[in-house]
């Protein structure tokens, strides 16, 4: 199966972003902690080059507490500081708040080495649709500014907003790669909703969701268990392919409708009903 997602208002988007970049003093990355290797763009570390750059690892609240941790090490052996939050609750957002303040300071201080005088500090938030950015920044705010629901491509437009008289702040659609190379990393933006729903069939994605819960459950060393479908549908994993699974599931909750079934399960999965769940974990 190709999924491919780039809509029109994206690739305008990434270009005005990356002239706006020029302006930019800190980047707030924002990935999904679900799979924060997937929602890592190839290009952000081109495009951002020297500029100071906060890494925010969201929806943390889907992930348990032990996988955080894995991530959290794994991320400073690369010798970078991941930020978990909850941007839908707020949680945690002060530390991404301070650590912006934080790099902004050591824009202004390089300013007045200089004989400049200190101004607001820009920064931007940048990543994958549907990671949580707006919800992130209206929780910086403290208000709700810009728009957010749980669907990609929400964004279309660049917009500045002032934050405080120390940081104002880009808000930037979603930008995915043109092209998504891996297959897999193709399947899990669909599974957690990072990419248009255009772009994949319910059917195979919830199938491949189950194969994955399977397969995961075997490398994961018990982080990860597909016991969660067992509890939440009544019928157990074993023995089935995802696509068996979903077939024979559909023929018990839903007259046979098997697209009911997908959309059902793809919705329990990313409303966090199955549990939480990581779809990455770190590579040891």
């Amino acid at each position: 199966m190709t999924i491919q997602w780039y809509p029109g208002h994206i690739a305008k988007a990434e270009r005005n972003l990356k002239e706006q970049l020029k302006r930019v003093d800190v980047v707030l990355e924002v990935r999904d902690a679900r799979i924060p290797l997937t929602t890592n763009h190839p290009q952000v570390s081109e495009w951002v080059g020297t500029k100071a750059r906060v890494l925010v690892l969201n929806r943390m609240d889907m992930i348990p507490v032990e996988v955080m941790k894995r991530w959290q090490e794994w991320f400073e052996g690369e010798g970078q500081v991941p930020y978990f939050t909850n941007a839908r609750l707020g949680d945690r957002v002060k530390n991404v708040a301070k650590a912006a303040r934080d790099a902004g300071r050591a824009v202004n201080q390089r300013r007045r080495d200089r004989g400049m005088l200190p101004r607001p500090v820009r920064a931007v938030v940048i990543g994958f649709p549907n990671v949580g950015k707006s919800a992130l920044i209206n929780r910086l705010l403290k208000r709700k500014v810009v728009e957010s629901a749980r669907r990609a491509g929400v964004t279309k437009q660049l917009r500045w907003v002032r934050i405080s008289d120390e940081i104002e702040l880009l808000d930037a659609p979603g930008v995915i790669p043109s092209r998504i190379k891996n297959p897999e990393d193709a399947v899990k933006l669909a599974i957690c909703e990072d990419i248009g729903d255009a772009a994949y069939d319910n059917q195979i994605i919830a199938a491949s969701l189950i194969d994955f819960l399977m397969s995961l459950e075997v490398d994961s060393n018990g982080f990860i268990s597909a016991s969660c479908l067992d509890s939440r549908y009544g019928l157990k994993v074993d023995n089935y392919t995802g696509e068996g699974y979903l077939h024979e599931l559909a023929d018990r909750i839903h007259q046979g409708d098997v697209e009911r079934t997908s959309r059902r399960i793809l919705d329990d999965f990313r409303k966090g009903l199955l549990g939480q769940i990581p779809l990455e974990l770190p590579p040891y």
